[in-house]
């Protein structure tokens, strides 16, 4: 599914020159649930930016499905975010004054898929997640948990290959942070694919395996021995 191979990524500002990702390989299989941790500025955001598509690697490959990332233009790399790539940020990235039914739908607006559609699949992923009773509440109405579950719905709906989760619990109660794993981990039990970065232990206990990133650099890369599952 994820192919990284010999990835480096080179900012330059001015006359200095910094490395986020130096020389990192690794591979996420299909069905898997990856957590990715590291300390701030170990380029666990680049990372998952690069595995997004929403940025590009200064030298290796990206495959994503066999496709070799590296090579595509803008508006292909537009067009698998879209059909590939699920995203839940640790903002929510909702629209504040848009009802969540609406705010689920967006990603098949741009897909240009019919009203009547859109309104439909977006009821089905809200209830999926729990929040069938709540279609027509903003953003401002809902907990920082709801708005995560909407964002959730939002991710699902195109059908994407991968969830890439950034942070999906660290604006949220640790009693809702349960919660949304536990979401996680229905989902990747019916099969999607997802790739979580987080910097809480306890978060990353949840997927199946964890990488540790430092200094660009991936130091560890484990299966974790037991996950906290709930039913």
């Amino acid at each position: 599914m994820i192919q990284i191979s010999h990835v480096s990524k080179l900012y330059k500002n001015d006359a200095v020159e910094t490395k986020a990702l130096d020389d990192i390989s690794f591979e996420i299989k299909k069905g898997e649930f990856v957590s990715i941790m590291g300390p701030s500025g170990s380029g666990k955001s680049t990372l998952m930016h690069i595995i997004g598509a929403l940025d590009l690697p200064t030298s290796g490959t990206y495959l994503l499905d066999g496709e070799n990332v590296g090579t595509l233009g803008d508006d292909q790399l537009a067009d698998i975010r879209n059909r590939k790539i699920g995203f839940v940020f640790q903002a929510f990235n909702l629209l504040p004054r848009t009802k969540a039914l609406k705010n689920v739908a967006l990603p098949m607006v741009y897909a240009g898929i019919p009203k009547i559609e859109r309104e439909k699949k977006a009821m089905q992923f809200l209830d999926r997640v729990g929040l069938g009773n709540k279609y027509d509440n903003t953003p401002s109405q809902l907990s920082g948990g709801q708005q995560q579950r909407v964002a959730i719905a939002r991710a699902l709906v195109m059908n994407p290959s991968i969830i890439l989760a950034d942070e999906p619990t660290g604006n949220i109660a640790s009693v809702q942070a349960e919660e949304i794993m536990v979401i996680f981990q229905k989902l990747n039990h019916d099969g999607h694919t997802i790739v979580m970065i987080t910097h809480e232990p306890d978060i990353a206990q949840h997927a199946s395996r964890t990488i540790h990133i430092r200094d660009g650099k991936i130091v560890g890369d484990k299966k974790n021995g037991h996950q906290k599952i709930k039913h």
